[in-house]
């Protein structure tokens, strides 16, 4: 109701103006004049103190139509007519009788607080029609934003859109992949970004404040730039320059353009969670055809191998070069078995599909059954096991366990060369136990401690060759799912050394016999 009445008493187009002000003089002139026609022809009929309320029109005419100013104005001169034409003595500003004194000073008063009354409505007009365009604009601005999906037709939407409201020169900078604010869209098209401009940019970028003239922190630069906020800090920055050269923003232009650098930072978002979306999805497909592709190749070559190794297994030598070739087939048949076998199960591990049966198992044993897998000859240097038979048990996947140490061992050994490879096992202060498999062979290139657990993954630049890259991906994945850590890294007598950590709360004591 009172943004309504509020709309209905603002001036009219004009009213603020050196020609509106003088007609609504002259018009609140006229009424007083035409208040005191009426009031003489009326002055034979009534009282005088009835007659004095016809003046109180041109007062409330002033007061809304003009302002405060003008409304005690008209208050007045109504005062003095009120007073000349109607209050004995007439014709004379002399008052005989006090309560005619008290009407003129009510009339007084009522123009005082009509005045006052009426500058506030009009105030509350004016806030609600800025406020009501303020928002027709954000609004307009949020629905052209809807239509946006990529990050370059953004940021052109959005130094176009802050060049037509505020009729400046707009500059808008991102940050690169170092954090470097770089220009993204301008303005004219054919601003740069000077060196101080761009230093100011930067600042802003960093630290999230406005820089620039009129801006939190002032700099040499005649630009003002503002941030575009984001959950994790600024996304980016927005400059304004005045081709006047003059402040580029005043008064409540500052919190209009920040709402909507707001927009424009919300709408940002929206495209990097649509752009994460499309990769993840892109990832994910990714993996589901590699998944299907390694189940079948894995279950496809499982049993013609099954075949083959049966076959070499069955086959006795008729001499020594027989001996050493079939020895050499069987080798490499059970190799490519333990490759299909890790395939099998990366995918169940993939899928989530891996099954763990933890029980306490005795590290030695698990060596000596891991060593006792691998083909007779597989080993073509020494062998140093270091494993304590009084060491602890583990709570463990037997299964999983034994892949690990034969991938790691396989490993070692084809990597290792002539050198041999040691195994070693012992119990850590805090109460867990660690198994290492080291090897004497080039060693791990520097800052590849980690990526060397990826599937698929060959090191470049290094003499660790050769593989297909699964096996110590499956080291990791099973390690992991039975809550043990693998790590690894160069021994300092040369080689590497790869590691399974057994944490405190997976370790089973032996108990000693009273």
């Amino acid at each position: 109701m009172t943004l309504a009445l509020a709309h209905r008493i603002a001036p009219a187009p004009g009213a603020e103006g050196d020609g509106g002000l003088v007609a609504g003089l002259l018009a609140t002139a006229a009424l007083i004049g035409l208040a005191s026609l009426v009031g003489m022809t009326l002055l034979a009929r009534g009282d005088v103190a009835d007659i004095g309320l016809l003046y109180l029109v041109p007062v409330m005419f002033a007061a809304i139509r003009l302002g405060l100013r003008p409304g005690l104005a008209a208050g007045l001169l109504s005062s003095l007519c009120y007073n000349y034409f109607f209050i004995p003595p007439r014709f004379t500003l002399a008052v005989a009788d006090p309560s005619h004194l008290i009407t003129l000073v009510i009339l007084l008063g009522v123009a005082l607080v009509g005045s006052h009354m009426a500058a506030r409505l009009r105030h509350q007009a004016s806030l609600a029609q800025a406020q009501a365009g303020r928002d027709a604009l954000l609004a307009g601005f949020a629905g052209r934003l809807m239509g946006v999906t990529r990050r370059d037709a953004l940021w052109a939407l959005l130094a176009e859109e802050v060049a037509r409201q505020f009729g400046l020169r707009v500059l808008v900078a991102a940050a690169d992949a170092q954090g470097i604010a770089t220009l993204v869209a301008a303005h004219p098209a054919h601003d740069r970004l000077d060196l101080l401009e761009a230093a100011a940019a930067q600042w802003c970028l960093d630290s999230g404040r406005s820089a620039g003239p009129g801006g939190q922190v002032p700099t040499a630069s005649e630009w003002l730039f503002l941030p575009v906020p984001g959950s994790q800090g600024p996304l980016a920055v927005v400059g304004v320059g005045n081709p006047d050269g003059e402040l580029p923003l005043h008064g409540g232009q500052t919190p209009l353009l920040e709402s909507l650098l707001a927009q424009a930072g919300l709408a940002l978002a929206r495209i990097a969670l649509e752009e994460e979306k499309l990769a993840l999805g892109r990832v994910q497909e990714r993996e589901r055809l590699r998944s299907a592709l390694l189940s079948s190749i894995g279950h496809d070559l499982r049993t013609p191998l099954t075949t083959v190794l049966g076959t070499l297994r069955a086959l006795r030598p008729l001499t020594p070069e027989q001996a050493a070739a079939l020895a050499s087939a069987r080798g490499e048949a059970e190799r490519l078995d333990r490759f299909v076998a890790n395939l099998i199960e990366m995918v169940r591990l993939e899928i989530g599909a891996l099954q763990r049966d933890p029980e306490p198992v005795d590290l030695a044993e698990a060596c000596d059954a891991a060593l006792d897998h691998l083909a007779p000859g597989g080993l073509v240097g020494p062998l140093e096991l270091a494993v304590p038979e009084d060491l602890p048990l583990v709570l463990a996947d037997p299964r999983l366990l034994h892949h690990c140490l034969i991938n790691l061992i396989d490993n070692a050994v084809r990597h290792g060369g002539k050198g041999g490879i040691r195994i070693e096992a012992l119990a850590d202060p805090q109460g867990g136990v660690e198994l290492a498999v080291c090897d004497r062979g080039p060693g791990l290139p520097p800052g590849e401690e980690e990526r060397i657990f990826g599937m698929f993954t060959r090191l470049e630049g290094s003499d660790r060759q050769g593989g297909t890259g699964l096996g110590l991906a499956i080291v990791k994945g099973f390690a992991e799912a039975m809550g043990l850590a693998v790590t690894a890294a160069n021994r300092a007598g040369g080689g590497a050394r790869f590691a399974l950590h057994v944490p405190p709360a997976l370790v089973r004591p032996v108990a000693v016999p009273a």
